[in-house]
């Protein structure tokens, strides 16, 4: 077959290569050479990808798991009660077995931590620092789950917290159409050219979850400086649906990869290589969505001031849901704060340990401790699950359970019922994660926020289940 002289064809690119199966890496050029010598022969896609696909590199070798306890890791934590026997055992447990992941080269526990998951899967106030690695699994699908202040002046703190319920949204899905915050454009851009994150439904999320915080432990939360009398919000949450779904694309792509490179680790610890087209193309999606969650949390700052008539002063904010780069490691956090200075370009120094709805939130100085890794905890953690905490209730409901445990404090619950799983006492006791903190060199403490109240999403039916009954009543 020839090609006339009239006739033009697009060139085989990469992208091609992708949809066909290969692996982007050296021998790419040579693949694009030979199929592009082909095209200008006449040759058309069907026998190309034929050609091709008897061209493929050999296998690579696989990187086995790590002996057991080969690789040690290092606990700031401490049995302080009874609950925290079976919860520390456990968190060793799965940290030794994560410990084996080939790409790991080192590990740490905070005070906070808990399990989050099957034996292997890193652990609430967990980190791992990894080699020319990001574990998508490692920052869970709450990427960038972060909190940020807002110095709200000398306003009242009960204005401040009744304009924050009528500016914010909790709750599962985003924001009505008529009642959107506006992306903005060049944020909007960046989404659009990332490979990960180009889709119609991220692109779409992005738009309708700006201005949401979710729900869960995720919350508002106003108070007064202890240091000077101002008021200050606070918010928790992490970048929504469009995170979701990046995290839902980094597994699939860290599993072709663990299928490829590491078979025998498990598919909660896959990884992209950092130095793959895919692993680039992942870094600066998770900057996009770290950016993203840094305007969401602005976005509802800023519009709470207006309503209030607050005038907003200091604000910095701090992610614990993330993956960091230092020096030529990866560092992950599964709910585990940064605790150097330049961890980011917008790093303040300061950071944000929220505790519980009736304690205060601490404002710290990271000290970059070795034995944390460089890290500190992002909160005072659970010794039991949710459904245990709702086991150990009794016959004491959620509204006599919220009155004694937060005696004076305005709690609201957005979008649902009172939910007993986010009370004080479903928490680690908070002046034992202080004491904690302090014992083993994580943070300094320079103010604390005593709460005022809080807002969070409250006991809300999982959209799975309201999609299910609206499938039976339309049968």
């Amino acid at each position: 077959m020839t090609m006339s002289d009239e006739a033009t064809f697009d060139p085989v690119t990469g992208h091609h290569l992708k949809d066909w199966g290969h692996r982007p890496g050296k021998h790419f050029p040579v693949l694009l050479e030979k199929a592009n010598a082909m095209r200008a022969e006449g040759y058309g896609l069907v026998r190309i990808r034929q050609e091709l696909d008897g061209m493929a590199p050999p296998e690579p070798d696989t990187l086995a798991l790590r002996a057991p306890g080969e690789l040690a890791f290092s606990e700031n934590i401490e049995i302080s009660h009874p609950d925290e026997q079976e919860n520390v055992a456990k968190v060793r447990a799965t940290m030794r077995e994560l410990m084996r992941t080939p790409t790991i080269e080192a590990g740490a526990i905070m005070p906070d931590a808990c399990p989050a998951g099957p034996e292997g899967t890193i652990p609430v106030g967990g980190v791992a620092a990894a080699r020319n690695a990001i574990h998508p699994g490692m920052h869970s699908a709450d990427i960038c789950c972060s909190v940020m202040i807002s110095d709200m002046g000398m306003a009242d703190p009960g204005a401040v917290l009744d304009a924050a319920q009528s500016v914010t949204h909790f709750g599962p899905g985003g924001r009505p159409q008529g009642k959107r915050y506006s992306l903005p454009v060049d944020l909007l851009d960046e989404i659009r050219y990332n490979s990960f994150l180009c889709t119609q439904k991220i692109l779409g999320m992005a738009q309708a979850h700006l201005g949401t915080q979710g729900d869960g432990n995720h919350f508002l939360f106003v108070g007064r400086s202890r240091k000077t009398g101002r008021t200050a919000m606070v918010t928790h949450h992490g970048s929504r649906g469009p995170g979701a779904v990046l995290y839902k694309e980094g597994m699939i792509a860290a599993e072709r990869f663990r299928r490829e490179l590491s078979p025998e680790t498990l598919k909660q610890n896959a990884w992209i290589p950092a130095d793959s087209e895919e692993g680039r193309d992942y870094w600066d999606a998770l900057q996009i969505i770290r950016q993203w969650t840094k305007t969401n949390h602005a976005m509802i700052h800023d519009a709470t001031a207006a309503v209030a008539g607050a005038e907003v002063g200091d604000r910095y904010w701090n992610e614990h849901n993330f993956v960091f780069k230092r020096g030529d490691l990866y560092f992950h956090g599964k709910g585990a704060t940064p605790a150097w200075r330049d961890y980011a370009d917008d790093a303040s120094g300061l950071t944000l340990i929220p505790l519980n709805m009736a304690q205060p939130v601490l404002v710290t100085r990271g000290l970059d401790a070795a034995s944390g890794l460089g890290f500190s905890p992002h909160g005072a953690g659970r010794n039991f699950s949710r459904s245990e905490h709702r086991r150990r209730m009794g016959s004491v409901t959620p509204d006599q359970m919220l009155k004694a445990e937060t005696e004076g404090l305005d709690i609201r619950f957005h979008a649902g019922a009172v939910d007993a799983s986010e009370l004080p006492s479903s928490y680690k006791d908070a002046d034992s994660v202080v004491a904690q903190i302090k014992s083993y060199g994580l943070a300094e403490i320079e103010d604390y926020i005593d709460p005022y109240g809080c807002i969070m999403a409250g006991d809300v039916p999982p959209f799975w289940a309201k999609k299910k009954k609206g499938a039976r009543r339309g049968a």
